[in-house]
């Protein structure tokens, strides 16, 4: 008997974004129709337990512009709406929502708010198209993978900084050490200047 994901949802007035909770999932699913049929399925957990769900959105959505990100923890879709709008719920079926669809409240934004609110952070995912190219299948998305990463870190690690810091210590450490040798070649001048005194003085 299959079993059904948890699913959490938010929404934009031209995205909704879905999320299906399934760490370690095996052989995912999705699909995407344009009249706005959302299904999946996949194994998880040691013994491969059946996932599958089966959702008939509020309205109709753009396939061919939506996304998907197939992760270690969850599977993450931004479904294009066809028509921009805010839906009153995530599922056509009015009344109360099955138990495993909940608001994703760390995406969620009032319509009132959006303007300001802007994209949820994404962290930097790599997404593929719904629309015929499958999941893994996108020949940019090694590429891709790469416009998460935040260059700006190996700056922040101060490398530049570290590294001319160490070129300075060193200079000081070489003047440090040629300092005694121009004391002692100081001292040797201060003492051998008696001595030519003397010598003068005793030939006389």
């Amino acid at each position: 008997m299959s079993r059904h994901p948890e699913v959490k949802w938010a929404q934009r007035v031209d995205k909704v974004y879905v999320t299906v909770q399934l760490p370690d999932s095996k052989n995912a699913k999705v699909d995407l129709t344009p009249d706005g049929t959302f299904t999946f399925s996949a194994s998880a957990g040691s013994a491969d337990n059946q996932y599958e769900l089966k959702l008939e959105l509020f309205d109709k959505v753009n396939v061919e512009e939506s996304k998907i990100n197939v992760g270690v923890r969850s599977i993450f879709c931004v479904v294009q709406k066809a028509e921009e709008g805010w839906w009153k719920r995530l599922l056509r079926a009015e009344g109360k929502p099955p138990h495993y669809v909940k608001v994703d409240w760390d995406k969620w934004v009032d319509e009132d708010e959006e303007e300001g609110a802007g994209e949820p952070d994404l962290g930097g995912m790599d997404f593929s198209k719904f629309g015929g190219m499958g999941m893994g299948d996108d020949p940019m998305g090694a590429m891709g993978g790469m416009g998460g990463m935040d260059f700006s870190k190996f700056g922040g690690m101060g490398m530049g900084d570290d590294a001319m810091g160490d070129m300075d210590e060193s200079d000081d450490e070489e003047q440090e050490v040629s300092k005694p040798g121009d004391q002692d070649a100081a001292g040797k001048s201060t003492s051998e200047a008696p001595s030519e005194k003397q010598e003068a003085a005793s030939s006389t």
